[in-house]
């Protein structure tokens, strides 16, 4: 499928991602990968894509002939010092694009050799084929995530969906959620018999799905391309010979398992600053920062929704822009860590940035919640940039920031409060003084003076500002500061009394004392 046609000489050169030369967009390339020139028959094209590729220095252009093997474009290649590879004319970009997937994917932390693993994959690829021909129709085999591991010939039987679910590696979103609306992956994980799925979005064909499982575990799932309902007989048939793909599943996995085990421990040596941590950040592509550390937690009752949609977030933390890590995120207690280039994050409030989007739209189920850390220039800054993403994903998970995403950078005040409210909880600072007195009052009597009191000394005794804060008239307000000092007895002229209170009620807002949810349920009491 693929020959050499000139490479540089000297040390083997580590090889980054797989990128599809675009025609008509500009091409950001990383150190070490591997272009494709799909479709690119003029030698001039060839030419300037060669050029792109030194300049931004890629690994590899691979193409086809005749400009493949074009005199020119092969001198330019030995002068440039990219290795130019020839594609076999008959071969489909879309299997090239996925073993060469397939065997970066496999490679690496384990140490395993990728000629093997290459190898393995063309075993699935047999597989996918003999299933094929069984069911009399193309086959994606795809792992539990969706992503595509390995597919049949015969995709002038297919749809364009998938051409696009073959060339991406994944199900496209709207036909994700086509099917996850129709209950096609909860069937996948219950079931343990072949489904089968009527046309969907966008003039795809019918499918029939079979579930891969073993132990109770999914594995994964083979799709077939079918013209319509299927005949029980060649249903079972399809069953019966989807059996022989749980074997490279669980392999695969045991493998990928092994990898996000040995990965993980990198990240997390790299994020606590345990020691060997400059090593595992050399192997893990940390080379050049500045960087940020991304924590997300989810919001899944469910432990297998919760698993899924941390993978799924794991997945797409890996894919950030401007990235150049195999695998940048993992799992670790429950969140899931990235470390992504610094200007890849918006620190402006308000602002979204659209990888930010992306992997907040991962299942459709609950968004979950993602906090950035800090601006880390070197390897053991990260470390702090981690604990400060922890912090901003404390004040989430609390709904002390009323978003669903934030960064450290725009959110440090209130680490801040949350931090002090936290180190005085332990004293019980709110059972000190008047002030537990006014929330009795407030909650026998059905009045709202400790909020009052709040807006008062936030607002440092303005009350114009306090009485808009609160959305009452001045006079209303002047009312109920006069009242509550009836009540509970207030040397609000003393410094030292109105720092106490406001340190009692940021303990009750931020710490563990009260919540928005809890002691603090007075805010939200409609004013007397």
């Amino acid at each position: 499928m693929l020959s050499e046609v000139c490479a540089p000489e000297g040390a083997p050169v580590p090889v980054g991602d797989v990128v599809i030369a675009e025609s008509d967009g500009e091409l950001e390339l990383g150190a070490g990968d591997v272009v494709l020139g799909v479709n690119l028959i003029d030698r001039m094209a060839a030419l300037r894509l060669l050029s792109v590729c030194a300049r931004q220095s890629a690994a590899a252009l691979l193409l086809k002939a005749p400009v493949a093997v074009d005199e020119e474009v092969t001198e330019a290649a030995r002068a440039t010092g990219v290795a130019l590879v020839e594609v076999a004319h008959r071969a489909g970009w879309a299997q090239v694009v996925s073993l060469l997937r397939a065997a970066l994917d496999s490679e690496g932390l384990a140490g395993v050799a990728a000629g093997r693993e290459v190898a393995e994959a063309g075993d699935l690829f047999e597989v996918a084929d003999a299933i094929a021909c069984i069911i009399d129709g193309p086959v994606t085999i795809e792992d539990r995530n969706s992503r595509v591991l390995a597919y049949s010939t015969r995709q002038e039987c297919g749809d364009e969906a998938r051409v696009a679910t073959i060339m991406s590696r994944h199900v496209p979103d709207e036909l994700a959620a086509h099917y996850r609306r129709h209950g096609v992956f909860r069937r996948i994980v219950q079931d343990k018999r072949p489904i089968y799925v009527p046309a969907a979005v966008g003039g795809s064909k019918p499918r029939l799905v079979m579930p891969v499982h073993a132990g109770g575990d999914v594995l994964g799932s083979i799709w077939a391309i079918v013209p319509g309902p299927v005949p029980t007989e060649r249903a079972a048939a399809f069953a019966v010979a989807a059996d022989a793909a749980a074997l490279h599943l669980l392999r695969r996995r045991a493998e990928a398992d092994r990898e996000r085990l040995a990965l993980t421990d990198m990240v997390a040596s790299v994020l606590h600053g345990k020691e060997g941590a400059a090593d595992a950040a050399r192997l893990l592509g940390l080379v050049a920062g500045p960087w940020r550390v991304v924590a997300v937690g989810v919001r899944c009752e469910d432990a297998h929704e919760a698993e899924t949609q941390r993978l799924t977030v794991r997945e797409r933390l890996s894919r950030f822009p401007g990235s150049r890590l195999r695998s940048p995120a993992a799992d670790i207690g429950g969140v899931v860590y990235g470390i992504v280039a610094a200007e890849a994050v918006a620190t402006t409030s308000g602002r979204q940035s659209d990888w930010l989007y992306e992997v907040g739209e991962t299942t459709g189920r609950a968004t979950p919640l993602i906090a950035v850390g800090g601006l880390a220039a070197s390897i053991p800054e990260l470390a702090v940039s981690r604990e400060q993403a922890d912090d901003t994903l404390g004040l989430l998970t609390a709904g002390l920031v009323a978003k669903s995403q934030a960064v450290h950078d725009d959110v440090w005040a209130e680490v801040v409060l949350r931090r002090t409210a936290l180190a005085t909880s332990t004293a019980r600072t709110a059972d000190i003084g008047p002030l537990p007195r006014l929330m009795d009052h407030d909650r026998e009597c059905r009045t709202s003076h400790v909020p009052t009191l709040e807006a008062w000394l936030e607002e440092m005794g303005d009350l114009k500002a306090a009485a808009a804060r609160l959305h009452v008239h001045p006079n209303t307000l002047r009312h109920r500061m006069r009242r509550l000092q009836e009540i509970v007895e207030l040397r609000l002229d003393s410094p030292k009394v109105r720092s106490a209170l406001l340190l009692q009620l940021t303990a009750l807002r931020y710490g563990a004392e009260g919540t928005p949810h809890a002691k603090a349920d007075h805010r939200a009491r409609p004013p007397q």
